[in-house]
């Protein structure tokens, strides 16, 4: 098989999605960019996590060309594939229809800050309007309102992550969910208390320089 590492690497990652409550059943996509070949893998459609293995994923040209796999790729297909024509930094892409964070896409509204955690995220996180799945518009209109984020709710859809490796975007996947989970909760509580631009910028840069290990 082609790709066998980021295969690994998508594959690992899909299977975090369900396991952190983020997806039902087969919704939700993975995909991964190798910066070598510029070929791309990604979930096919309609795949039972429980069923799925690395040899079910397919490899792909950024043109949407089928160069390794028998089965039909994501309907998501291209909203990624745009997004790495357009952005050359990415390369993991997750979407995710994660219950709390899709409470703000139902409503059209943002994701406040109001975790030191967002800040991975890159503050607040946008909300896109509507958009039809299956052809560009959704990666056109993620381009126009994400910003210098790595994540984006959209509007009656759900959550798209973005980074330079595939467990980065799964990791921010995660993060999502959480921040709108406590920010939801802290919203029937009354009005929360929400991180100023400094001090978002203050734990990006903590983040930046004192967490994680090398290698994450």
């Amino acid at each position: 098989m082609m790709l066998d590492e980021l295969r690994e690497e998508v594959y690992e990652s899909l299977l975090e999605l369900p396991k952190n409550h983020l997806v039902t059943m087969h919704s939700g996509t993975v995909s991964g960019r190798d910066p070598e070949s510029g070929l791309i893998v990604i979930k096919p459609t309609g795949f039972r996590y429980d069923k799925l293995t690395p040899a079910d994923l397919i490899v792909m040209d950024l043109d949407g060309r089928c160069v390794e796999g028998t089965l039909r790729p994501s309907s998501d297909t291209a909203t990624h594939l745009y997004m790495y024509k357009h952005r050359s930094d990415i390369h993991g892409i997750v979407h995710t229809h994660s219950p709390f964070a899709s409470i703000f896409a139902v409503l059209g509204k943002p994701i406040p800050p109001v975790m030191s955690s967002a800040a991975l995220l890159g503050g607040e996180i946008p909300i896109g309007g509507y958009a039809p799945v299956g052809g560009e518009d959704i990666g056109s209109e993620i381009m126009a309102k994400l910003g210098d984020c790595s994540a984006i709710v959209m509007q009656n859809h759900g959550v798209y992550t973005f980074a330079k490796t595939v467990w980065k975007a799964t990791i921010y996947a995660v993060e999502v969910e959480d921040v709108a989970k406590i920010a939801h909760y802290a919203m029937l509580q009354g009005d929360p208390i929400v991180l100023s631009k400094d001090q978002v910028e203050e734990f990006q840069n903590i983040y930046a320089t004192y967490y994680g290990q090398e290698e994450d």
